[in-house]
């Protein structure tokens, strides 16, 4: 049992490793946009750890 987790371990640590680098161009607008999002995210994070911490005082 412990051969299958590690050949499964290999096989993600394969994907991760062929996977890493991007294989297509981005334009800058694209990580802008990318950049903008990902920033919306983490507000909209913090707006829901915000309002837990509310309900529980």
């Amino acid at each position: 049992m412990a051969n299958t987790f590690k050949n499964l371990a290999l096989k993600i640590k394969a994907i991760n490793l062929r996977y890493s680098q991007p294989h297509i161009e981005m334009s800058k607008g694209v990580k802008i946009s990318l950049v903008a999002l990902r920033i919306y995210l983490l507000f909209l994070v913090s707006l829901m750890v915000y309002k837990f911490i509310l309900l529980l005082q």
